[in-house]
């Protein structure tokens, strides 16, 4: 029987390195996003390189409505949803009282609301498959409050701390949750939030999405609760975890000061 994969936020970054990894193991791939062109060049590519075209689907998942038209959409196209990716999101850099507050809600409504509303209109149809996994796409600003990115790290935190109630939930189920958490990767998340400052900086220690991709599909099929991929990330994480919160706040509103 096929194996069916859905992967938000497909088109680029690691979402899109997910996908080729999925569809490298065979996977048959129900990919989201909100560029057809991408999706489309994505598509033709995975079927010229492993002869098995995935299905997309082109919507904004901040958008009210939009997490129960993919919903419907996977129903319509498999009967057999083993992994569910929520890679859908994005960050605003600058103070809260300064940024536009419509951006900051889209943000919140993608980076929480679509992964929570869409992982529980899946649901049911994970619980069906024998073993099936969820992957959610959170951040190591996840364990820290981050001043000028303040409302995206909370939103990493919401995530974060979802999975691992929810990975609760479900151990007894056929139903695994991990919940992949890196630090600065190449994806064009700087451009987008705003950082294009950091770009030089951001060169020297950025991941590369195929290799947080790999980190996060290993994890999630070895039941991982939480993935850090990298060293230095790791022990960023474990330096949040011992030195106190105020210290840790003035490092990043330094690092990511205006």
């Amino acid at each position: 029987m096929d194996k069916f994969a859905l992967i938000t936020g497909a088109s680029k970054g690691i979402g899109k390195e997910i996908a080729l990894l999925l569809a490298h193991s065979g996977y048959k791939l129900l990919l989201v996003a909100r560029s057809e062109q991408e999706l489309k060049s994505l598509s033709m590519s995975i079927e010229q390189q492993y002869g098995n075209l995935p299905s997309y689907f082109v919507c904004d998942l901040s958008e009210t409505g939009s997490a129960q038209k993919v919903a419907e959409w996977s129903r319509s196209q498999s009967a057999t949803l083993s992994v569910l990716i929520n890679n859908a999101g994005y960050g605003l850099w600058g103070n809260f009282a300064d940024l536009e507050i419509q951006g900051q809600m889209n943000m919140l409504s993608l980076n929480i609301n679509a992964v929570v509303e869409l992982t529980h209109l899946l649901l049911p149809q994970l619980k069906e498959t024998a073993q099936s996994y969820i992957l959610n796409l959170s951040s190591t600003a996840a364990y820290q409050a981050v001043p000028s990115l303040a409302v995206y790290a909370a939103s990493k935190s919401f995530v974060l701390s979802y999975s691992r109630a929810l990975r609760f939930e479900l151990k007894d189920t056929s139903v695994s949750v991990s919940c992949l958490c890196p630090g600065p990767t190449n994806t064009g998340f700087a451009s987008r939030a705003g950082l294009d400052a950091f770009a030089d900086l951001a060169e020297k220690f950025n991941m590369s999405p195929v290799v947080v991709a790999k980190a996060g599909l290993k994890g999630m099929f070895n039941k991982k609760a939480e993935i850090i991929p990298g060293i230095l990330n790791k022990l960023s994480v474990f330096g949040v975890n011992i030195l106190p919160k105020f210290a840790i706040e003035h490092i990043a509103a330094n690092l990511y000061k205006r």
